[in-house]
């Protein structure tokens, strides 16, 4: 006679056919856990749903890598806001919470360059890639060029329903370099066909009052900036550059070895010589 299949392979072949990889890898130590009294029940089914989520948030996330074209992966959790301290930090909680999604609304970082903005604006990217929501990521220039290039060829409509289409697009560096007029004439009309259809992410290493000279027209600048503001939250950084404090580390490091790969001997030439 056969042997009933115990609890445990029912359990796998329960997941199984839920098609729920991340909770049948991680069963095994769930039920040890169990077993040793160190999870109760409810603990128990937390961690075993909590591990289906984590490997869903981790597929989500390699998919939303390859097509959304973002540089990195940052997140909240791995910026300083110490270093930072003109960042409201309830802020940001709220913005992650992916509200401004629902409503459609955009979300604006401006400060000078090197203080977090695009860490900031990708870690929305990666919480709404990761919610499920398709987003793509471009510097201002790449996605001009890309307008550009699909005008020429014939393909700009379906260029622009591309670009229209995800629920967040992440918009990098505007002001760091120069626009031609048709460049932003396209990046407009872009940037009208997403008003209050889907949300946008940009930064600005230039205040709103130099945008004109960005995309060389004040009046379509003036235009531009009324739509994005309509519905949007404005985050102003003043700080210091990450980079630049990187760059201060690294070279105090350096000294610092520097001075104790220095023989004595040598160094006291060294002291010898500055005295004469």
């Amino acid at each position: 006679m056969k042997a009933a299949p115990s609890r445990r392979d029912h359990l796998r072949a329960q997941l199984a056919d839920l098609k729920m990889p991340g909770a049948l890898e991680a069963l095994d130590e769930i039920l040890a856990g169990l077993d040793g009294g160190t999870l109760t029940a409810p603990a128990a089914l937390d961690a075993l749903l909590q591990a289906q989520i984590a490997l869903r948030n981790h597929r989500r996330l390699d998919a939303a890598m390859r097509s959304s074209r973002l540089p990195a992966v940052k997140t909240l959790a791995d910026f300083d806001f110490s270093f930072q301290p003109s960042i409201k930090r309830e802020q940001l909680d709220s913005l992650h919470t992916l509200g401004f999604l629902e409503r459609k609304e955009n979300v604006v970082f401006l400060g000078p360059p090197g203080v977090g903005k695009t860490h900031l604006a990708i870690s929305l990217a990666i919480a709404a890639a990761e919610s499920g929501r398709r987003v793509y990521y471009g510097t201002l220039g790449d996605l001009i060029t890309s307008l550009e290039e699909a005008s020429q060829a014939g393909r700009l409509l379906h260029r622009m329903k591309t670009l229209t289409f995800p629920s967040l697009l992440i918009v990098d560096e505007i002001g760091y370099l120069p626009i031609s007029r048709t460049g932003a004439m396209l990046f407009f009309q872009l940037m009208s066909r997403r008003y209050e259809h889907a949300s946008t992410v940009l930064t600005s290493n230039k205040s709103f009052e130099a945008w004109g000279e960005v995309f060389g027209d004040e009046v379509m600048a003036a235009a531009l900036i009324d739509r994005l503001v309509h519905h949007c939250h404005i985050v102003n950084i003043r700080g210091n550059s990450y980079r630049m404090r990187h760059h201060a580390e690294l070279h105090r490091a350096l000294g610092t070895a520097r001075s104790a790969d220095t023989p004595p001997r040598s160094r006291s030439r060294t002291k010898e010589a500055a005295a004469t």
